[in-house]
């Protein structure tokens, strides 16, 4: 059995927060992340109040991040780290995905609904972010890797207190 190792940085009421609060874990490198990674950004977009389509959208898109960022980041190579920090305020939850590889251009990857793309197995995920998350951008991470913003809008999602 293969342990992975968290690291978490937290201090934080699920309860509408007030002002920005942040949540940090930093993933080995190993398919069992993208799980540990899905499970807990759905269980804080439930604890502010999401309703379930938007649970599940979260999930996937984070499933999306941390499966890009261990096959084409971090290339399977378990000396490197994935980082997911979850950012919330009033206003929305944004999810930080960061891998420790060479980073990529977002203009470059293929868009999978044309033609020649169509059969491909692979190149859906950046597709499926973007169609499950109100926000998606690619930044260069500072460790030189590729980080993917992504963020979900609280206004008519969660209940307010």
């Amino acid at each position: 059995m293969i342990a992975i190792a968290v690291f978490l940085s937290v201090s934080f009421d699920f309860n509408m927060p007030k002002i920005a609060q942040r949540i940090e874990i930093t993933l080995e490198t190993l398919l069992e992340s993208v799980d540990l990674a899905e499970g807990l950004a759905m269980r804080i977009a439930e604890a502010v109040g999401f309703d379930e389509g938007d649970i599940h959208k979260i999930g996937m898109a984070v499933r999306e991040g941390v499966i890009n960022a261990y096959n084409y980041g971090n290339e399977h190579d378990r000396q490197k780290k994935i980082l997911l920090a979850v950012d919330l305020d009033p206003e929305k939850m944004v999810i930080h995905v960061l891998d420790e590889g060479h980073g990529f251009e977002l203009a470059e990857v293929p868009d999978p609904l044309t033609e020649e793309n169509l059969l491909r197995t692979s190149g859906r995920g950046i597709f499926l972010m973007r169609a499950f998350m109100d926000e998606f951008s690619v930044q260069h991470a500072p460790s030189g890797g590729a980080e993917l913003v992504m963020a979900k809008h609280l206004h008519n999602h969660a209940a307010r207190g």
